[in-house]
């Protein structure tokens, strides 16, 4: 029981830690524009199916929406 205890508790740690050293993000997200993104690119049935290799999908749905 306390090895498992130390263990969880390391980790929790080792997290905390890896938390406050990582860097911040620079790109601030606005949820109005990313929730539009999504759902038009939802729509966009379309540019989702490549005619020539119809077994590959030709974009990642919703890729375009991660640019900056």
């Amino acid at each position: 029981m306390h090895r498992t205890r130390r263990l969880a508790v390391a980790t929790l740690v080792a997290g905390g830690l890896l938390m406050a050293v990582a860097p911040a993000a620079h790109a601030v997200v606005d949820p109005i524009t990313v929730i539009g993104c999504l759902t038009s690119s939802a729509a966009d049935v379309g540019s989702m199916v490549d005619p020539s290799a119809p077994g590959l999908p030709a974009e990642i749905p919703g890729t375009t929406c991660l640019a900056p």
